[in-house]
């Protein structure tokens, strides 16, 4: 029996958008930071000749999530993370709950530890039961809510995997997309063997600027920072950081994961209704679908003829040609995507 192909773990949604097409393939929320965002941006242009500070937006970081300073350290995006971890870590072997966001493993595998995978499963809602991970890994790395199922694990799961000598990563880049933050581990206040990493990118439209963080066990985080390039974060992505740390910005945050969360029920009853029911129970700005009825190849193209760009699910372990993810979008956009998928089993001749 011939085994699946290996994913292509580099592959990302933006590669997936093509011009004129509506896209639903990034997470990303917006075209670019609100006005008040942007001049607090264009205000440090005058200050570039000066190397960034990240001490400010490190102490304001500190106070939104209610931890001392030295459990925090600002990072060029959140995928900058990782390639710290891979550095400054020395785990045997790797743990990487999938499918997931895969720059994890990538970052893992390019400083060649070993990487392990936990497969979730679709007939189980790709939930997390901490019982069947491997007790062997010093590091498993686990997304909540996960990219690309937007399952919210329970953070008492999460949890559940901690041990003596383990590292326990929690990817909680779409996290201020749930309200009230719920399950974020980030509510604990023992973070010993805890680190939770943080992206600005999709509720801010930073993902030009690279912005984001690390909480957590503070030795573990001065171990991080020890391998941080000098100045890897840039000084308009520090102010970012500290502007929106205010609790002005968390409450626009939160008022933003409200209205995710409306437009998400409306995408979720609309294909429903079209015959492709999501991954149920997602807590993310996306939903998971697999489009098997269509057969057994990806219907990214033929969407693409109807006017949308869709994320491929098979570069996600655990996922095959079938699955696409669909970024939550106003319910206009949702209401024309359930008919394009509509149209295309009509033209299937699925009954």
């Amino acid at each position: 029996m011939t085994s699946p192909p290996e994913p292509d773990l580099l592959h990302h949604g933006d590669r997936d958008v093509r011009p004129g097409l509506v896209d639903l393939a990034v997470n990303v929320r917006r075209s670019g930071p609100p006005p008040w965002l942007a001049a607090v941006i264009a205000e440090t242009i005058g200050g570039l000749g000066a190397y960034p500070d990240p001490s400010t937006a490190r102490e304001a970081i500190a106070a939104r999530h209610a931890v001392d300073p030295s459990c925090v350290l600002p990072t060029a995006g959140g995928a900058e993370a990782f390639t710290l971890l891979a550095r400054a870590l020395e785990p045997r072997p790797c743990l990487v709950v999938h499918p997931q966001f895969t720059e994890p493993e990538v970052a893992l595998r390019a400083a060649r530890h070993s990487v392990q995978r936990h497969l979730l499963q679709p007939e189980d809602g790709f939930r997390l039961d901490p019982a069947t991970v491997a007790s062997g890994p010093d590091l498993v790395v686990v997304g909540n809510p996960t990219n690309p199922t937007g399952r919210l694990h329970p953070a008492a799961d999460l949890l559940a995997l901690r041990r003596d000598g383990r590292v326990l990563v929690v990817d909680e880049a779409f996290m201020d997309a749930v309200p009230g933050e719920t399950e974020s581990l980030l509510r604990e206040r023992d973070l010993h063997g805890v680190l939770v990493l943080r992206s600005l990118t999709k509720t801010w439209g930073l993902a030009g600027l690279r912005a984001g963080y690390v909480v957590g066990d503070p030795e573990l985080v001065a171990r991080l920072a020890a391998v941080q390039p000098p100045w890897s974060v840039s000084a308009p992505a520090l102010a970012a950081m500290a502007a929106c740390s205010s609790p002005e910005a968390v409450g626009s945050a939160a008022d933003e994961a409200g209205t995710i969360t409306t437009h998400r029920a409306v995408l979720v009853e609309l294909l429903t209704q079209a015959g492709f029911p999501p991954v149920p129970g997602s807590a993310a700005p996306f939903v998971l679908v697999d489009t098997a009825s269509l057969g057994p190849q990806s219907v990214r193209e033929q969407l693409a003829e109807r006017g949308f760009a869709v994320r491929r699910g098979e570069t996600f372990p655990g996922l095959g040609p079938t699955w696409i993810r669909l970024a939550v979008r106003p319910p206009d956009v949702s209401t024309a995507l359930a008919e394009a998928l509509t149209d295309l089993r009509r033209s299937h001749r699925v009954p």
